[in-house]
C-alpha cells in the first residue's frame, strides 16, 4: 500500500514537468519579397492611382504561447521613374520604410502543417522622394499601420514557407493618408 501511494504522489509531483513540454514554437523569423501598391494620390475621380513598389521584409516574433506572438516588422519599398513637368523630364527615385509591432495570431503547435495567421501592427513609415532636377529632395515620417493575414505551410522542423500575405498598410504621410496594400511571400525560420 505505501509502494502504491509513493507511486501516486511520485506522478503528482512529475505531472507538472510533463505538461509543461513546449509543443510550440517560441519564435519565428520572417523574410521575403513584398510588393506595395502605394497610393500615390487623388486622380480626379472616385478612385486614387496606385504605383506598385518592390522591397522586402523582414520580422522577428517570439510566442508568449500556442496562439498568440509579439510581433516586430520591418519593410522596405522602392520605386524609380520619370515625370514630365513643364516639358522637362526628371528622374524619381522614391523609398518606402515601414517600422512596425504588434501582436500576430497564429498556431504556432510545432505539429501543425497548415497555418492561417492574422497580425495587427503599428509603428511609423517614412517616405523619401530624390528628384535629379536641381537636387530636389522631400522625406516626411507619419504614422502607418498594417492589419492582414497569410498561411504558412510547415517545410520541416526548422521552416515554413510563406505562400501568400496580404496586408491593408494605411499611413499618414505629407498631409495625406494614404491606403496602400502589400503582398508577400517568403521563408518563416524558427
Amino acid at each position: 500500500m505505501t509502494k502504491v501511494l509513493f507511486l501516486i504522489l511520485l506522478f503528482g509531483c512529475f505531472a507538472p514537468a510533463v505538461l509543461a513540454q513546449d509543443d510550440y514554437h517560441k519564435y519565428d523569423i520572417y523574410a521575403g519579397y513584398s510588393h506595395n501598391r502605394v497610393d500615390v494620390g487623388d486622380t480626379g475621380g472616385l478612385t486614387s492611382e496606385r504605383e506598385g513598389f518592390n522591397g522586402f521584409e523582414v520580422a522577428v516574433k517570439g510566442s508568449v504561447g500556442r496562439y498568440v506572438g509579439l510581433k516586430g516588422d520591418y519593410a522596405f519599398h522602392r520605386k524609380s521613374f520619370s515625370e514630365t513637368f513643364e516639358g522637362m523630364t526628371f528622374d524619381i527615385d522614391a523609398t518606402l520604410h515601414n517600422l512596425l509591432g504588434g501582436v500576430e495570431i497564429k498556431d504556432n503547435s510545432k505539429e501543425t502543417r497548415v497555418k492561417p495567421f492574422a497580425h495587427f501592427l503599428a509603428g511609423f513609415a517614412h517616405a523619401k522622394l530624390d528628384a535629379n532636377f536641381a537636387g530636389v529632395s522631400e522625406s516626411d515620417t507619419g504614422f502607418a499601420a498594417v492589419i492582414g493575414g497569410g498561411i504558412d505551410i510547415r517545410l520541416g522542423k526548422r521552416a515554413d514557407l510563406r505562400i501568400i500575405q496580404f496586408d491593408y498598410n494605411p499611413s499618414r504621410l505629407f498631409d495625406e493618408t494614404q491606403h496602400n496594400y502589400r503582398i508577400g511571400v517568403g521563408i518563416v525560420f524558427r
